[in-house]
């Protein structure tokens, strides 16, 4: 969340900045924030005040005892009485004051980097680097959903038997080429300097807040609500929550942490063509990369996530762009984002398959997620996350892109990992 330093030290570039993310009431949000900051302030300061008076009453009643100062001491007794009382009341009103702002601030969404254009959705991206493979597809070229289907690599129907729709069941080669993408993703990963973490794929509410998927105002997440959990939407979540209330040595930054697991999604309001297939699922594989820096390094942080993306991409012999998120399309927690489409010559559309966004102390802040400097000082870290990658679309357009008669051929990259080179 926002820092109440940073919407003090320059509200107008906060309101600015929220108006860029197309943010609803956001001059109304600041200035709640701020009136409520002040009473927390004004109540902080006659708690205080208070405190100190008992204290030093508490220390004289025994000193007029001494001098024989009977009655004073017992005026002093009834004063610090009271003051308790009033102290007790002061500590509610104090609680409630807090609780109220972080729970404001909780509905603001971070401000976006000057860098970020202007835009309200997905037609105001900047795209800023197309690259890959030109693909020629044969004229009776197959969507992902029917090549699936004609040499028994998914069953999308069994799926809804078993759960429902958007949980497909992979088979046989299908299976194997999900698990030959998932092993070079954390390979490349691992070569690139990231630890493997194998964490929970469900997680408390703390964990939700710490990284901005709670409160859930879109209801995308499932919640188990016997025991209060739910299932994560990415690895992002268990993986940026193991540094929760941590501080860390400066000397240890950036840490970079990699993560495979199953990622689960309500996707709630989506429907119609863009959803065949595997082109949006309520369950699905990913690799996330996750990075915590200090502040002056994480823009090249950033770009070398950038780049590892890229890579992968390269690897896989698909064609991609990458695309500068405009504010109106921006996360609710990002302050930068690029996204990373590859092109689906079946289907003849982009398909999102990573964004690699930079969150600068918004997360921390939740998390408080702190670094001690070596002048023994604490600042919060910056958080960085990026898909690396996301499968369903990746397998749609592998399968799409690389179609031929006689079969779909597989990228020189994931032969040693899946075992054969072409899918017949």
């Amino acid at each position: 969340m926002l820092t109440i330093k940073q919407i003090t030290e320059d509200k107008e570039a906060v309101i600015r900045g929220l108006e860029k993310k197309h943010f609803k009431g956001a001059r109304e949000s600041v200035e709640q924030v701020l009136a409520l900051n002040e009473k927390r302030r004004g109540t902080q300061s006659v708690l205080d005040n208070n405190l100190a008076e008992v204290n030093s009453l508490s220390r004289s009643i025994g000193q007029l005892m001494k001098e024989g100062q009977k009655a004073d001491a017992e005026a002093a007794r009834a004063k610090v009485l009271t003051l308790k009382a009033a102290v007790a009341e002061l500590e509610v009103a104090m609680g409630k004051v807090s609780d109220e702002l972080q729970a404001l601030l909780y509905t603001i969404p971070n401000v976006p980097y000057d860098s970020v254009p202007e835009g309200a959705g997905a037609e105001d991206n900047v795209v800023e680097k197309m690259g890959g493979m030109e693909t020629e597809l044969p004229k009776d070229a197959l969507p992902h959903w029917e090549l699936a289907k004609k040499y028994d690599l998914i069953d999308f129907d069994l799926g809804v038997k078993i759960t429902g729709a958007g949980f497909p069941i992979y088979k046989g080669k299908g299976a194997r080429l999900q698990r030959a993408l998932i092993n070079f993703f954390l390979d490349e990963a691992q070569a690139s300097g990231y630890t493997e973490i194998m964490p929970p794929a469900v997680v408390n509410a703390d964990s939700g807040y710490g990284t901005g998927q709670l409160p859930d105002k879109e209801g995308q997440m499932y919640h188990c609500q016997q025991d209060d959990l739910y299932l994560i939407p990415t690895a992002e979540v268990p993986v940026t929550n193991i540094y929760r209330d941590v501080i860390i040595d400066e000397k240890q930054l950036p840490i970079k942490n990699c993560a495979y697991t199953e990622c689960f999604r309500r996707e709630a309001g989506s429907y119609g063509k863009d959803v065949r297939g595997l082109n949006r699922l309520h369950e699905f594989s990913k690799v996330e990369l996750v990075r915590v820096d200090k502040p002056e390094h994480s823009k090249q942080s950033h770009q070398e996530m950038l780049d590892h993306v890229e890579g992968l991409l390269k690897k896989l012999e698909l064609p991609y762009r990458i695309l500068r998120l405009c504010g109106g399309d921006m996360s609710f927690t990002a302050a930068l984002c690029f996204d990373f489409e590859v092109y689906s010559e079946a289907q003849k559309r982009w398909l999102e398959v990573s964004s690699v966004s930079n969150f600068d102390t918004y997360q921390a802040n939740r998390l408080k997620c702190r670094y001690r400097t070596a002048e023994k000082k604490t600042e919060l870290c910056h958080t960085l996350n990026g898909s690396a990658l996301a499968l369903p679309r990746i397998v749609a357009a592998l399968l799409e892109n690389n179609q031929t008669p006689e079969g779909i051929r597989v990228p020189k990259a994931l032969v040693p990992y899946c075992g054969f080179e072409r899918i017949d």
